[in-house]
């Protein structure tokens, strides 16, 4: 079998020899080269033409950002971006410009707590040949084209409308291409859905919050990070926090989340499963379970859970899935109702809710 081939830019010493001896310990990999600043980086993948790049984004002379935009417009190429916690925000615009995935540090400096990654590294690592690159560089080329994502005014309070829905909630799950797929599908609407949306995207411990604020400065929906005892209503979307489990219970007239650390069986955190399984529980027929990129099986359990009690599944297609095993698996349990393409994601879920809502396409 062919090896990884893989190069390691950092600025850091410290760090990129700690990265090299984390990925010389998969025999599948091969680290063929360094580099200390973007442009040394630059050179190195035009050269080595490797198959990933790990990539800290402050650099000297070029940042990591620079690199990403210019090796994504000439030599596309595999991205997984290794960042503090601290750095969210930027974590996020990287992932924008075509960064596939991203590791978190456990500190901003020079410590062998590094060492601690090896496992999530190695895991995302081997990812790479499962990668629909085109489908990456097709979204970065679409979003360079368009207009950058602009901050949403929340519309003024107003009346309560009363508005009939199939559903009750629209239960998400995500891994791999999550962050940029789920921003796509929420800045869709121009009007939020009279349903609670939940989310559970593989993502650790320190970034779900900043997730959620950036959705929501560029959703109409009101996006936050949950927190246990949430209530779960319409317009509103709970991102489960990295690292624990969001389900659900009902507590008098409301239903509310409850977070939880994850069980010894949860292999991906935040569990898919347990988020649609909890939704099957509660929820029932008026559930819709969504199914976007990523990899594993994560997902599988909890789409036959809410077919079980009579609701419906969608899944994201293999076209525009930068990974596609999540939406594989759960289409190989046969309780998938539609394979839909990202695109037309959000209009698939206004017609399974049954509400006419106007879609900015």
């Amino acid at each position: 079998m062919r090896k990884i081939r893989v190069v390691v830019i950092d600025d850091s010493a410290f760090n990129r020899r700690a990265i090299i001896r984390m990925l010389e310990g998969m025999p599948e990999v091969e680290v063929v080269g360094y580099a200390t600043d973007g442009e040394e980086g630059i050179r190195k993948i035009i050269d080595l033409k490797p198959d990933l790049v790990t990539l800290d984004l402050e650099m000297p002379k070029m940042d990591g950002f620079t690199l990403l935009r210019i090796i994504m417009g000439y030599c596309p190429t595999p991205v997984i971006v290794i960042s503090a916690k601290s750095e969210g925000e930027k974590v996020f615009r990287a992932l924008e410009l075509g960064a596939v995935d991203f590791v978190a540090k456990p500190t901003q400096g020079i410590s062998e707590e590094l060492l601690s990654i090896s496992g999530d590294i190695q895991q995302k690592v081997r990812g790479v040949f499962s990668l629909n690159m085109a489908e990456i560089v097709r979204r970065e080329k679409g979003a360079s084209l368009a207009p950058r994502p602009v901050e949403v005014t929340k519309p003024a309070a107003a009346p309560a409308r009363v508005i009939s829905c199939r559903l009750d909630v629209v239960a998400i799950g995500s891994s791999t291409g999550g962050p940029p797929a789920l921003q796509r599908i929420l800045s869709s609407f121009r009007e939020a859905l009279p349903l609670a949306v939940v989310i559970s995207q593989h993502m650790p411990a320190g970034f779900t919050r900043t997730f959620a604020e950036r959705l929501n400065r560029l959703s109409v929906f009101e996006v936050k990070e949950a927190s246990d005892g949430d209530p779960v209503r319409p317009g509103r979307v709970l991102i489960a926090p990295g690292g624990h489990n969001m389900v659900f219970e009902r507590r008098n007239d409301s239903i509310v989340t409850r977070i939880l650390k994850p069980a010894a069986e949860d292999r991906y955190t935040p569990s898919v499963d347990a988020m649609l399984a909890s939704c099957a529980d509660v929820f029932g027929p008026r559930t819709l379970g969504v199914v976007l990129t990523g990899m594993g099986n994560d997902g599988s359990r909890g789409v036959r859970a809410v077919k079980g009690v009579g609701g419906q599944v969608l899944a994201e297609a293999e076209d525009s899935a930068v990974v596609f095993g999540m939406p594989k698996e759960a289409i190989a349990t046969g309780v998938v109702d539609k394979i839909v393409p990202l695109d037309r994601m959000a209009r698939e879920i206004r017609l399974r809710c049954g509400v006419a809502t106007d879609l900015e396409y």
